[in-house]
């Protein structure tokens, strides 16, 4: 099969942890057949040597001419470079070389998006960057709508994300969106990573951890996840735990940077995903199987979710399975 080339554009003092993560996570996606699904090329603006933020160089074997041939861009950051750029602060060559056309994605990790707005990319479009530089981000494109609440945008032909692990979670988005849940799941699982966090969850969780001696939601997590099935409510959730629902409530959201219930209805979609893409399971069992009750409320959160109905998601991704 022909594998979709992507190229991750390097400059110096470029993260090497962005850079891995592109190779770890898009590099060893495969198809159920075993064939690889992304040819991922390392390129900078001149190939060769590349300084990084560490005490030890890369060599770049590409060039922009690989950048502008690639089905996917991938920009990640360089922090010694990025916040000096200004609108239209890059070259005519790089400014050619990520311009957008049909079929083709270009993204960004961390302050990479200072590349992609100072190539007029993100003009009139909702973007993110790391939440410490996004003041800065705001005040040098004021063009571009800055969301410093998210881990990720998705705006179709353009991608931003967060910091260091939102680029995690945006490989992960791109491989789900472009060959489904289940070979993001396995990507997800051989790297030891959580298979899926939305794009609108917070990047600043204040504790991601239990402090000591104070309780977690993680129980009522667990248990929710084994009564998928059942119709749950927030009162229930916070029985778990023996938390009033405002205590509970404040403290899911203090963990996991979302609401109780908008997570459940994540981790259902999840569910659902999963069943249309390996089963023949029709929408009202899978609408019961995951707790959505019927057809109709599937259908409703599927397209709100996803952005497509269960029967277009499930003749998309079972019909590429090759």
């Amino acid at each position: 099969m022909t594998r979709a080339t992507v190229a991750v554009l390097v400059r110096d003092g470029v993260l090497p942890m962005e850079l891995g993560l592109v190779h770890q996570l898009l590099g060893t996606a495969s198809a159920p057949s075993g064939d690889l699904l992304y040819d991922v090329r390392t390129c900078a603006p001149r190939p060769g040597r590349i300084r990084t933020d560490a005490d030890f160089p890369i060599y770049a074997e590409h060039g922009l001419d690989a950048v502008a041939a690639a089905d996917t861009v991938i920009v990640p950051a360089s922090h010694a470079y990025d916040e000096d750029l200004q609108p239209g602060g890059v070259s005519p060559e790089l400014m050619s070389a990520l311009s957008p056309r049909e079929g083709r994605r270009v993204a960004s990790i961390c302050t990479g998006a200072f590349v992609l707005a100072a190539a007029g990319l993100l003009d009139g479009r909702r973007a993110t960057t790391h939440w410490l530089s996004a003041d800065r981000f705001a005040r040098t494109f004021p063009a571009v709508k800055v969301d410093a609440d998210v881990l990720y945008v998705d705006e179709g032909e353009v991608l931003t994300s967060a910091g260091e692990a939102a680029g995690i979670d945006l490989c992960l988005h791109l491989i789900r969106s472009e060959h489904g849940a289940a070979v993001a799941a396995e990507v997800a699982r051989r790297t030891v990573v959580p298979p899926h966090r939305e794009g609108g969850q917070a990047q600043y969780i204040r504790r991601p951890l239990a402090e000591p001696r104070v309780a977690s939601t993680a129980g009522a997590r667990a248990w929710a996840l084994a009564h998928l099935t059942e119709p749950l409510t927030l009162a229930e959730l916070a029985g778990v735990e023996s938390m009033s629902v405002r205590t509970f409530s404040r403290r899911f959201r203090e963990e996991t940077g979302l609401t109780p219930m908008r997570w459940l209805t994540q981790r259902r979609l999840d569910r659902a995903r999963e069943l249309l893409e390996t089963t023949d399971h029709t929408v009202d069992r899978i609408a019961t199987e995951t707790g959505f009750g019927t057809a109709a409320s599937l259908r409703q959160h599927f397209a709100a979710g996803v952005g497509v109905s269960p029967g277009v998601y499930r003749a998309t991704f079972r019909g590429s399975r090759t």
